[in-house]
């Protein structure tokens, strides 16, 4: 044969691949139905989506209206550790879907070697009447090694793996969600103190206008002692309270520099006292789109596909596997001899390797695959059920606490109000310092749980646009 590598190899590769490449063993996978409601129980009086509005038309969080929020969050994809953790596991991922898809192909390797060796005068060739001496072998060859799929099972392996990375740039989305979603409650935490901070350094300005008065009155013995401890224990404790709040503060200032891969001394936010906020209204659509929005629940759905995947590739081990393989070269103890005609090798032929026996092993691979893989059904549907509560529960919270700041802005009114009153009554001289201190105590407390109602009602939509999957889908 003049040919290198016989035809008849060529030909006989692309008939088994041609013959064989339909047939695989094991489940088609079917997606299981999730237990998926019509509707949201608590959407009553909520906006119902279109389809031109649906999803937002960029990232959710610009949804806010605060272009510092945008600037923050837009750095947590590119910074945050976490994040770049699950970028490479996701890398990593791809990789592994390139190489089993090439073991789909046929292997070509090449090897080239040259060797001298001696053997002395005394050695086992002497005995045939060989005499001793140096040496040579000059060797080229090519190997060719197909593995015929028959049974599916590298087929299987990829889509197995091309499954699990779908389910890793999920999983990728999905940290990339909840890292952004909690810089931007801790975004909101913080400016809602900025404000809280700011009303006790007022209060404070104003305590201190009111112990003056008091300590002039005491000492024109116009008002008691008592007046005066009352004036200096409100002050006192107004600014512990502020105290309190600033290393709160602090606390979410560093939390957000460690989201954006920030070392907390190298990042700061100035405090912004007339910050306005928004508080969007979120289009809900329908639950079943959780199912597309939602990252963590995209990745339970590939898993599955990734194990129905893993059960053909263990039944294929039920049946034997089919490699055909060549090989052919030159060997010659003289180099410029090599590459002729008489100093040519070649071999040709199939491989058959199946197990005989193996005491149930193969059948106990295939029962573990089987039940990983209705293991990661139930993964998926409590996935789906744990994300229509957590909607269901943010929606709850969100409509009950709409009423419940109007009645909290009604009632820190009357407060402040009602210690505008006690206020010029005092002055006036109808009433003791302790029924001032008693309604400015109260009107500081009101305005103060307003504003953490206000931090509650803007973290409470952040955690809704997470659950509904912030602006991500599936595709």
């Amino acid at each position: 044969m003049n040919a290198f590598l016989p035809s008849r190899l060529c030909i006989a590769v692309l008939l088994a691949s041609s013959l064989l490449g339909g047939c695989m063993v094991g489940p088609d996978y079917k997606k299981p139905t999730a237990p998926i409601s019509t509707t949201f129980k608590e959407a009553q009086g909520w906006k119902a989506a279109s389809p031109q509005d649906e999803l937002p038309k960029g990232p959710w969080w610009e949804l806010y209206q605060d272009p510092q929020l945008n600037t923050l969050a837009s750095q947590v994809q590119l910074n945050n550790q976490n994040v770049a953790l699950y970028a490479a596991q996701y890398r990593q991922a791809l990789g592994l879907v390139d190489q089993s898809r090439a073991g789909l192909f046929p292997t070509l390797t090449g090897t080239a070697s040259s060797t001298r060796s001696e053997t002395g005068s005394g050695s086992s060739s002497s005995s045939t009447g060989s005499s001793g001496g140096v040496s040579k072998d000059h060797t080229a060859s090519l190997s060719l090694s197909w593995e015929a799929d028959i049974w599916g099972k590298l087929r299987r392996t990829v889509e197995q793996d091309r499954a699990s990375a779908q389910a890793s740039a999920a999983d990728l989305a999905n940290a990339t969600l909840s890292a952004q979603s909690t810089l931007a409650q801790d975004y909101f935490q913080l400016r809602i103190l900025d404000q809280r901070i700011a009303l006790y350094k007022e209060t404070i300005a104003g305590y201190e206008r009111y112990l003056q008065i008091i300590q002039n009155k005491y000492d024109e013995q116009i008002s008691s002692r008592a007046d005066l401890a009352t004036g200096k224990t409100q002050l006192q404790s107004a600014k512990a309270s502020m105290l309190d709040l600033q290393w709160q503060r602090a606390q979410y200032e560093h939390a957000i520099a460690l989201l954006i891969g920030k070392a907390p001394a190298d990042f700061a936010l100035a405090a912004d006292p007339a910050w306005q906020y928004h508080v969007p209204t979120v289009p809900l659509g329908v639950p079943s789109r959780l199912l597309e929005r939602r990252p963590d629940i995209a990745a339970a759905e590939r898993e599955m596909a990734a194990a129905n995947a893993a059960v053909g590739v263990a039944t294929a081990a039920y049946y034997p596997d089919l490699t055909l393989s060549a090989s052919g070269g030159f060997e010659s103890s003289t180099m410029s001899k090599l590459f002729t005609v008489p100093n040519r090798f070649w071999s040709i032929g199939p491989s058959l390797t199946g197990t005989i026996l193996d005491f149930g092993a193969t059948r106990a691979a295939v029962d573990q695959a089987k039940a990983a893989y209705d293991g990661t059904v139930a993964t998926y549907r409590q996935t789906v059920l744990t994300g229509l509560g957590e909607v269901e529960d943010y929606l709850v919270e969100l409509r009950t606490l709409e009423p419940e700041l109007v009645a909290r802005r009604a009632s820190a009114q009357s407060a402040e109000d009602s210690a505008s009153v006690s206020r010029d009554q005092y002055e006036a001289g109808v009433i003791d310092y302790l029924d001032v201190a008693t309604t400015q105590a109260t009107s500081l407390s009101e305005r103060q749980t307003l504003l953490s109602l206000v931090a509650t009602q803007l973290v409470t939509s952040v955690q809704l646009q997470a659950a509904l999957g912030g602006s991500w889908t599936g595709e």
